[in-house]
């Protein structure tokens, strides 16, 4: 999805409304979500700066990064927060042919409830149901690959509110005001902790996390 488009245009909210783009606003929760981690240069840092604010979020996750990373996962996972999967090579779903790409689905899948069984142990006893979470990398999911997902149990994951951090040719400033001028009660926040985002996500998520406090926002996992 173009860059630009910070908030997710309404028309493909009626073009896929089987996908997920915002949670109802009965409340005054948003949904903080990042993308494409967990590695040790940037997760923990997050982490750290979620659990200062009581802040909870959902990590849309690469099945390569949690192989190498098994103990980040983890924490993700002790400390509360939702973890989603990103497919294994972050796969463009335009440019990947579908049973390639639920192969590689499926291989992140298998790498998260690796080191689930305690939570989904948990849940089970408590009569609760774990949601899968997708989120299709870059945004480019196929309608043959989103009904093979869907038909799996998976619930696909969109945003309202693009920040951009991502992306070089934006300042700071202009990712901080991407999320703060957008987010409403029940927006879907991306954000990325990656290496290539660290500069601008540094300088947001703190600023983020004051705003939602000052406005009485509480950031939940999906």
């Amino acid at each position: 999805m173009n860059s630009l488009l910070v908030k997710s245009p309404k028309l493909l909210h009626r073009m896929f409304p089987k996908r997920v783009w915002a949670v109802p606003k009965e409340t005054k929760n948003v949904y903080l979500t990042f993308d494409d981690g967990p590695i040790p240069e940037v997760t923990p840092w997050v982490l750290e700066l979620l659990r200062a604010y009581h802040a909870q979020a959902t990590f849309f996750c690469i099945g390569n990064n949690i192989q190498k990373h098994p103990a980040l996962l983890k924490r993700i996972i002790v400390e509360g927060h939702t973890i989603g999967n990103h497919t294994f090579h972050h796969l463009n779903g335009w440019q990947t042919e579908s049973s390639k790409y639920l192969t590689d689905v499926l291989m992140a899948e298998a790498e998260i409830e690796a080191l689930s069984e305690g939570r989904r142990e948990q849940s089970e006893s408590q009569k609760t149901t774990t949601k899968k979470l997708f989120r299709p990398p870059y945004g480019k999911l196929t309608g043959k690959q989103s009904r093979i997902l869907q038909k799996k149990g998976y619930h696909i994951i969109m945003w309202s509110v693009l920040s951009g951090d991502f992306n070089a040719k934006l300042s700071e400033e202009k990712c901080l005001q991407n999320v703060i001028k957008n987010i409403r009660p029940g927006s879907i926040v991306v954000f990325h902790d990656s290496v290539k985002s660290e500069k601008n996500l540094r300088y947001v998520l703190p600023k983020v996390l004051d705003f939602l406090n000052k406005n009485h926002l509480v950031s939940k996992g999906l």
